[in-house]
């Protein structure tokens, strides 16, 4: 369950940084407190390419693997 709520604010903070890129807000200063531990390292090894920032993508398909090999 813990994975879900993690995929669903990384889902809510790519679509608040689209949003509203400036920022502000205590929902926006939570999403990126919850998330940022989760996308940081990821963005260390992957970085963004043109301007777009894969680590959303790639911590939700990650995590998408660990919810499908735990449920099994």
């Amino acid at each position: 369950m813990l994975v879900g709520v993690l995929m669903i604010a990384i889902l809510a903070r790519v679509f608040v940084s689209y949003a509203n890129p400036a920022g502000g807000g205590a929902l926006t200063a939570f999403l990126y407190q919850v998330t940022e531990p989760i996308l940081a390292p990821i963005r260390r090894i992957v970085p963004p390419v043109g301007g777009f920032d894969w680590s959303p993508t790639v911590a939700i398909l990650l995590m998408g693997i660990l919810l499908s090999i735990f449920v099994r």
